[in-house]
């Protein structure tokens, strides 16, 4: 009489075998990430390359205020990435920003901050702090050259001049439909056409103390 062994596991039994193996291997992959997140928290927050901001806000901003996820301390240091430091990218203040994690548990949050450049005057008459790339920026002194007009906006066209102008000192741009009027320490000019003083910007300081208008063909000047 012949023995027989173990019978072979049936068709049936091992799509069954296979999705408990899925599953418990689904648990432990889980498991392991459940553990990184306690057991490598985030412990440590330097902020540096803030000057209007404090340390505390750019923690916030970069999403790195305790608590972290509900719990008692910042936590999981292996998941923190650039989709919680959002708030940065939104801040006026922040032009840009550098994130580095150290393992185990360090950030480092490197911002670089925009600094107030001029004055605008807004068309409802209220004076607001910006930068030179045009962001507003709240709670900034009032300083630097006035940019003011009325009509289109030509506040970008605005900026570049008081740029070109700065080495002379420039005070004001003023801006309407017609033309802009830059009014500078040495002497004040005005002109229709952009190119044309942006190119002629020097006459400025030749006639210094007077008024000049700028045209393609030429500079007039006035008392």
């Amino acid at each position: 009489m012949a023995v027989k062994g173990p019978e072979a596991p049936t068709r049936a039994a091992r799509p069954a075998r296979r999705l408990w193996l899925a599953l418990l291997a689904t648990v432990l992959v889980l498991a392991v990430l459940a553990a990184s997140w306690f057991l490598l928290p985030v412990r440590t927050v330097t902020v540096t390359g803030n000057r209007h901001l404090s340390a505390e806000q750019v923690q916030a901003l970069a999403g790195l205020t305790p608590p972290f996820a509900l719990t008692a301390r910042p936590g999981g240091w292996l998941y923190y990435g650039a989709w919680r430091a959002r708030g940065l990218r939104q801040s006026p203040w922040v032009a840009s920003a550098q994130i580095v994690r150290r393992f185990p548990g360090s950030v480092e949050v490197n911002v670089q901050e925009r600094v107030p450049a001029a004055q605008w005057q807004k068309p409802d008459g209220t004076l607001v702090a910006i930068a030179w790339d045009g962001k507003v920026l709240p709670g900034a002194p009032l300083g630097g050259p006035l940019l003011v007009g009325w009509g289109p906006d030509r506040l970008p066209v605005a900026r570049r001049l008081a740029q070109a102008f700065g080495r002379y000192n420039v005070q004001s741009v003023r801006y309407t439909p017609s033309g802009f009027t830059v009014q500078t320490a040495a002497g004040t000019a005005w002109s229709g056409n952009l190119g044309s003083l942006l190119k002629y910007s020097g006459s400025v300081k030749m006639f210094a103390g007077k008024h000049i208008n700028i045209y393609p063909w030429g500079v007039s000047v006035q008392q």
